[in-house]
């Protein structure tokens, strides 16, 4: 039987990670190792400073304490596998990963670690706006994960080796969904805006995190977020290598003069 290692950045308990595990059950053997805690926007860190633990929640399900989605890959291929899994699944994540968020994503890291390792690895985020979690649930997204890992195990990986697909799935009903497209990541605009409070004694602590949706319509055309928007899902190619590889010879050129 395939064997599937699923983690996620928004802890244990969270029910995207849930129902992915209890969807994707009949096809593959399924071992979670996630965060004990909430570990969003963690990237692809690793913890070196301090030990970390494994906490068993059930058959085949483990929290980490304290880890990140990339600690959890890592520590579970070096101590519950002994060869390695088919595939590695990370996610599915509560809220989008788009466009340069992937740089943020701890959901991307966890993929990110599954791929250096030189395991086939996914991605999976579901957008949601206002009430649309409470609405629509992940049933879409876990229907599109399971055809994905289908395919996948039937005819193969469909990406060389370092890079991992990255599955955005649209705020919608099953009826209004308009369909699964690949497409480039895009584009966003991105501030750096932090609240500021003071704790009961008078310090002053910030608190971050309250990010304005924003993107140029024109510009994200064909994108992830344009098709996302417009009720799609998506599928992209994310490579590990970030060289600018058509600005090098620009690079050569300006160094020596």
């Amino acid at each position: 039987m395939h064997e599937i290692l699923i983690t996620n950045d928004d802890g244990f308990e969270a029910r995207g990670l849930l129902e992915l595990a209890s969807a994707l059950r009949d096809i593959a053997h399924i071992t979670i190792v996630a965060p004990s805690s909430q570990k969003s926007a963690c990237s692809h860190s690793l913890t070196l400073t301090r030990p970390l633990r494994f906490i068993a929640i059930g058959d085949d399900f483990y929290k980490l304490d304290d880890a990140t989605p990339s600690d959890c890959v890592y520590l579970a291929l070096q101590a519950l596998y002994s060869r390695k899994p088919d595939l590695v699944i990370s996610g599915i994540n509560h809220g989008a990963n788009i466009a340069e968020d992937i740089t943020y994503s701890g959901t991307c890291g966890g993929a990110m670690e599954g791929v250096l390792q030189g395991i086939p690895s996914i991605a999976i985020s579901q957008y949601y706006s206002a009430d649309s979690l409470g609405n629509y649930g992940f049933s879409l997204a876990c229907k599109l994960a399971r055809n994905l890992v289908k395919k996948i195990f039937a005819t193969g990986f469909p990406l060389p080796p370092k890079q991992f697909l990255n599955l955005n799935v649209p705020a919608v009903s099953a009826s209004q969904f308009l369909g699964l497209k690949c497409a480039r990541l895009g584009e966003k605009f991105y501030g750096h805006d932090a609240t500021l409070n003071r704790n009961p004694r008078g310090e002053e602590y910030y608190w971050l995190g309250n990010a304005v949706f924003e993107f140029d319509s024109e510009k994200n055309a064909g994108s992830d977020i344009d098709l996302l928007m417009k009720g799609y899902a998506t599928l992209s190619p994310v490579q590990l290598n970030l060289t600018a590889n058509d600005q090098l010879k620009g690079l050569e050129e300006w160094i020596m003069k």
